[in-house]
């Protein structure tokens, strides 16, 4: 059995990973860390992980000196994942890291949105950790920076069409709506029932950190830099993640035609649904599943390409994102433990 440490255990996607990987039938969760719950058993943080993974939380300092592990997920701030990539890499220990931390491949990119970068040197080691997008690089990977949640969502929803000619790729309008544990687990004002539920949120209005790394990705994909104007908004409900999209047309071009380039990119992708004409993505349809569905349709009226995709943000957007990466640096098969139906209603 391959062993894995999870550093920030009791955060949402740390919950999740371990969630995810009780079900693993290669990989065991060996132990995990959290400065809060250092010293006491999951179960205690947590009564249901109660004979299932029950392992002691170690201080984050104790696992980075003696990691214990084949692979570590860190599920910690931006921020803080930067300072434990190089020990854990010293020591053998193969690493996901679902912070932004080497996300941005300029350090003064990432700078301008989150602050000194407190370890750039470890950013020219790490694979985007988007395998429909860097499947083979993934695979020879020591260290994967797992996607955001919204550039997942706008990533795979604009890929198989960011190489036309027929449409304005050069500039994005995205609209996207997130449930609020896109938000995090620690206690916030905006994020209390009374402030949240039946209230939708824009925030973030003209910038979030998410931007660059959309720009980034879909500037790879056209050879040319590419703009994105991005509006988020929150929602209440507790997770999932609908994303919409829209580049406006240079010529005539059929929603047909477009549907084409996503059946072509994504057939054989085990994660990725193109929905048939007429259907659009749900967020209860992709609830508890590492799938992702797309739809992309053409209003020729205003003259428009609308595209629209639909995640979990917990776990197509961050956790089970980074069990698809590790299966593959791993060379497990890349669905194992992924391959679940959503949990509806």
């Amino acid at each position: 059995m391959v062993k894995a440490v999870i550093l920030g255990c009791t955060g949402y996607t740390g919950v999740e990973l371990i969630r995810i990987l009780a079900t693993h039938p290669e990989m065991v969760v060996s132990g995990g860390a959290s400065r809060q719950w250092a010293g006491r058993r999951a179960s205690e943080a947590f009564p249901f992980f109660r004979g299932h993974c029950d392992f002691l939380i170690s201080d984050m300092e104790d696992v980075l000196r003696e990691p214990q592990a084949d692979v570590a997920f860190l599920a910690l701030p931006h921020g803080e994942s930067a300072s434990a990539i190089r020990p854990l890499l010293d020591a053998g220990v193969r690493v996901v890291d679902l912070s932004a931390d080497c996300r941005l491949r300029d350090p003064d990119v990432y700078s301008e949105w989150y602050g000194p970068h407190k370890d750039p040197g470890i950013v020219d080691q790490a694979v985007y950790g988007l395998p429909e997008i860097h499947r083979d690089k993934i695979r020879d990977a020591q260290l994967v920076a797992n996607p955001g949640c919204y550039p997942t969502s706008v990533i795979l929803g604009l890929a198989p069409i960011m190489a036309r000619q027929d449409l304005d790729t050069s500039n994005v309008i995205v609209d996207s709506k997130s449930g609020i544990s896109g938000a995090g687990r620690a206690a916030k004002l905006i994020t209390s029932f009374c402030e949240s539920g039946e209230s939708v949120k824009p925030y973030s209005v003209l910038r979030h950190r998410h931007i660059p790394e959309m720009e980034q990705e879909l500037s790879g994909l056209t050879g040319r830099p590419v703009s994105v104007r991005f509006t988020p908004h929150l929602m209440p409900m507790s997770r999932g993640m609908v994303s919409t999209m829209y580049l406006r047309l240079k010529e005539d071009v059929t929603a047909e035609s477009l549907r084409e380039d996503y059946e072509r990119r994504y057939g054989d992708e085990p994660f990725v649904a193109v929905l048939p004409d007429g259907h659009f993505p749900d967020t209860a349809h992709v609830r508890g599943s590492n799938m992702c569905q797309v739809a992309v349709t053409v209003d020729s009226r205003s003259g428009w390409a609308i595209v629209v995709s639909a995640l979990d943000n917990l776990v197509k957007g961050a956790s089970g994102l980074a069990v698809q990466n590790m299966n593959l640096m791993m060379g497990m098969p890349e669905t194992a433990a992924l391959d679940t139906l959503p949990v509806f209603p």
